[in-house]
Order: C-alpha cells, then structure tokens, then sequence
C-alpha cells in the first residue's frame, strides 16, 4: 500500500521501562514502593532514583548490553534495579539468593557481569564467589553493597562498611537529567535468568524488552491486578523478574510491599497492614497459608486475589484458599516464557460447587493474551494430540514471550526450538475444551510394567489426606515392574499416619498400580521458588535398592 511510512511517529520499540514514565507523571504521589516501618517512596521518587542509578551505573562504565548481576531479596533496591540497569541500556541478572558461591562464581563467569549488587545478607557467599572468580579470572565484577535499610551497617558486615562501594551513596552520584539510553530495537535483551541447572551447564534464558512488555500487559488483565493494587511480594524477584510483575505493578500505578523473608506470619500481617489486593505464589506458599496456625490466621480485609503456578496446585489447596477469601488463578510457565504464561479459568466455573471449580483451576488452561498458542503435541511427528484428555503429549508454545534464546548455546536453543515451536519437556494432555493439563515432566513420569503413571495425580490424592501437609511422587526402582511409585511425605503439625493407611487410602482412590508402594516420611529438599527438587528425592529413592517381595513395605 502507498503512503504507508514507520518512523518515530508511528513506531517505537516496546519496553516496560515505560510503565515507570507514566507512573511518575500519572502516580507521581502515590506510594510506588514500601519496606518494613522505614522505607516508603512515591512514584516521582522512584522514577527520580532510578534515573540516578541509571546515571550512576554508566559513570561505573557499564555500556549498552552489559550485565550487571544483583544477588537479592525482595527488597526496595531489587524494584530500582529492574528498571534502572534496563535504562542505562543494559542486561539485569537476577541471581538466586538460594545459590552457593561455587554456582555464583560460574554464573558471573558464564554472564560475563561487569558489575553485582549485593544484599548484606549474602555478603559472604558474593565474596567467596569473587575469591573462587579470581583464580581463572583476571577481571571480576565491582561488587557494590546494599546494607539493610533500618541499620545501615549491621553487625554481620559492619567491619565491611568502608571497603565497598554502597547503593545509596552510588546512587547519590548520579544525575536526574539522565537521558535514558531506550532499547534500540525492542528485541534487545533485558534481563538475563538463569534455569536450575548443573553447575557444569548453566542456561542463562535472556528475556528482551517486548516480550517483558507484553507479559506485563497479559499478567495485569487477567489475574485481577487492576488500577492502583496493593502487591505483596512473596514471588522471589529474582524469578522470571518476578513473573514480570517488577515491572508491572507500575503500569497500574500500583504499590510493592517488600519483603525480606516470606511466612504466613508476614503474609497476614502484610494483608491487614497495607490491605493487600494482589500477591502470587507457587503451591507452596499456598499450603503455608492454609495450613497456619490459628493463631496467625485472621479474616482479610477484603479479597486477595492470588496469582499461582510453578507446580501444579493440588486442587484441595485451591479449595481451602477460596474458604480463607483468597481469589485464585491459575497459571502455568516456564523460565523461558518469561514465567506464567497459560492461565486456566472460565465465568461459568464461578457457579460451580467449590470443589469441582478447584479441580478445573488446577488445570493449566490456554495462553494467556500475550502468547501466540500453546498446543500438546507429539515430540516426533509435530502433530496435535486428540482433545480427548488421555492422548498425552509435549507441551509446547510459540509467541512473542518466548525467550530469546539460552545465552552462548546455540545447539540448546536449536533444541529447544526445534520444529518451530518451544518445546517444554513437560508431558499433558488436552481436554475436549482445549484446555490443557499437565501430567508430568518428561524425566518425572513413572514407567510402571509398561504403563505410564502420572506422579501429579497420585500426589493430587496424597494432598486430599487430612494428616498430610507435602506429598512428592517419584519412581523406585523394581526387578519385575521396571520402577513404582514411592512416596515422600510430610505431616502437618500435631498430625500423624501410617505406612499402611495411606497407601490403603490411595488405593481407594486410584487404579492399584497407580498407589504408591513405598511411603518415605521426610522433609521436601525446595528449590528457592517452592519447587520440591525430585531429583533428589529420586536418589534417595533409588539409594533403597530395587523394590522386591522381601521389602516392599506395601504388602504389609
């Protein structure tokens, strides 16, 4: 067509560092950010530090597409960093407070981090990662010190104090005239997070600035986050940039409830204190909430609507967040689609009794707004699997909030795109609504004489248990079956079970061979974002030696 031209007028590459514009001229006096008894700024505050962060950052000499690493909590400081390192036209890595120095020491390493923020409290692992970077290394990253706000020299780093540089006195040396250095094309990186992997074979996901816009956007319209929220921060902000949410709490002009450490003690305080309208949670964090003494308990103010994923929610989990008066919706992602991105909700579910709702919720629905389509297909033939909620396949998506790509490695990511769609390793199937369910990653399902043993829905069925608080399923191996489902399980509080009872309770509510043969009772090893890590429960499943008729325990 004629006439037709993309400038400046018509064109400008999309970033979330927008959102912060807008809240500063929209919100200005509205309180964008608080942080215990001590801590409270506004939207024009915000904006005014992180453009003298920003400043700051470039005089350190950090260029366009530099990295510059933050080891954290959530913290005043982590919401700046989101938008202040991305306005100095560089690349956030948000690294994982759970992390030891030796995994650190290979993620600044594989980053190539020219600078990392520190949080007192991991002072001494950031340090200890230097010392290791600096035998292979001659150039480690200006480690910068984030002393914590109500004393800002504590005891643990107070001999520290003189020998690093300090955020605020780093940001006191910046300029609010700083003009910011905007994407030039909005497929440039802004951020940079890391998988759980090995420490061998890292995968940096890098996210860039339109895709991080987009899932802001698509996260705001459907999970309830309207004008204005009060969000309270129990989602790490160094995972997936806190769903996004980092950045998106300021296109709603909304204000960030930081917290340190996450409890259901803090969580109900928090809600009663600043009348929390919206937070998020991996499963886990609900099971925290419902499974609170009464004493912590108390009514909420008003609904808290409640954003879920990163493991499939059991669905009485679900159904005891609705008694309390929590919202909730479900979403489903990965790292490398920026966090969330399926949401599993309908208008005509609100009319259901509570429990059937709950077992849909669980689902993992259809793509959010954002995302182009998510499919389960086979991994061999690319082709769709029948909707008829048994054919089971790989999860899979395509759309503009897909990552990138794993920084330098080139074949993982051919991997993983192969076939023209992002391949998940996750295993579901779909159902005649098109919605999708999860059945299992593809190294967690249980190969059981053949047939394939889903270790969500065994631990969907330990979950309805009154006595048990954790349940994790993984396979033990077998000299007749090839593997069976094993148990690992942890009672709440003052409650109790036996072996017996709980397999005789699965096998009243599931095919025989699908009940577990093994009841293991343990703690559950978490990763920092409340996922419960198999892999180690699958040694210490296998440590116990093939499952024969002289010790399997469910023939009791």
């Amino acid at each position: 067509m004629e006439g037709l031209v993309k400038c400046s007028a018509n064109y400008i590459p999309l970033s979330p560092i927008s959102f912060l514009e807008r809240a500063a001229v929209v919100y200005r006096d509205r309180i964008s950010v608080v942080y215990g008894s001590t801590v409270k700024f506004t939207w024009k505050q915000t904006r005014e530090r992180c453009l003298k962060l920003a400043s700051a950052l470039t005089q350190l000499g950090i260029s366009r597409g530099d990295v510059v690493a933050v080891l954290a909590p959530n913290i005043p400081a982590m919401v700046e960093l989101h938008f202040g390192v991305p306005m100095a036209g560089a690349v956030l890595c948000t690294l994982n407070i759970r992390h030891d120095s030796a995994m650190i020491s290979v993620l600044l390493k594989h980053s190539e981090a020219k600078v990392i923020l520190v949080d007192y409290q991991f002072l001494k692992v950031a340090l200890a990662a230097l010392d290791i970077l600096s035998s292979t290394e001659t150039k480690i990253p200006l480690l910068v010190l984030i002393p914590e706000s109500d004393n800002p020299y504590p005891e643990n780093s107070k001999t520290n104090s003189g020998k690093y540089l300090e955020y605020e006195n780093l940001i006191s040396t910046g300029r609010e005239d700083f003009e910011i250095r905007k994407p030039n094309d909005e497929w440039d990186p802004i951020s940079l997070n890391y998988t759980s992997g090995t420490t061998s074979s890292p995968k940096g996901v890098v996210y860039h600035h339109r895709g991080a816009y987009l899932n802001c956007l698509a996260a705001i319209l459907l999970n309830g986050i309207g004008p204005n929220p009060v969000y309270l921060w129990t989602v790490p902000m160094f995972h997936c940039n806190g769903w996004c949410l980092v950045w998106g709490v300021a296109a709603q002009g909304g204000t960030n409830i930081c917290l340190r450490n996450v409890s259901a003690q803090t969580i109900f305080d928090s809600i009663s204190i600043h009348k929390v309208t919206n937070m998020g949670g991996a499963p886990t964090v609900l099971n925290m909430i419902v499974n609170a003494p009464p004493t912590v308990k108390r009514p909420l103010p008003s609904k808290v609507e409640v954003m879920s994923g990163a493991a499939p929610p059991p669905p009485q989990v679900l159904f005891k967040m609705e008694e309390l008066g929590f919202g909730i919706t479900h979403s489903y992602g990965l790292t490398e689609t920026y966090g969330p991105a399926t949401i599993c909700t309908k208008p005509e579910w609100d009319s259901m009794q509570p429990h059937d709702r709950a077992r849909l919720k669980s689902r993992q629905g259809v793509q959010h707004l954002a995302m182009e389509d998510v499919d389960i297909k086979d991994p061999i033939s690319m082709k769709t699997v029948p909707a008829d909620a048994k054919t089971m396949g790989e999860v899979m998506f395509r759309g503009n909030t897909v990552m990138s790509g794993y920084l330098k490695n080139s074949k993982a990511t051919e991997e993983a795109f192969q076939g023209g769609w992002f391949r998940t390793g996750d295993l579901g199937v779909k159902h005649p609504d098109g919605y999708i369910e999860l059945k299992d990653r593809s190294k967690d399902i249980i190969i059981s004489g053949g047939e394939n043993i889903s270790s969500i829905e065994v631990e969907s069925v330990l979950f309805s248990h009154p006595s048990i608080l954790e349940a994790a399923v993984v396979g033990r191996p077998d000299e007749y079956w090839g593997e069976t489902p094993c148990a690992f399980v942890k009672f709440k509080d003052g409650q109790n079970s036996s072996v017996e009872e709980i397999i005789k309770f699965c096998r009243g509510r599931l095919p025989h061979y699908m009940a577990p043969r093994t009841v293991v009772f343990d703690d559950m090893p978490k990763t920092s974002t409340g996922k419960i890590q198999k892999f180690i429960l699958r040694e210490k499943a296998k440590a116990m030696g093939s499952l024969t008729k002289k010790n399997n325990i469910s023939k009791l």
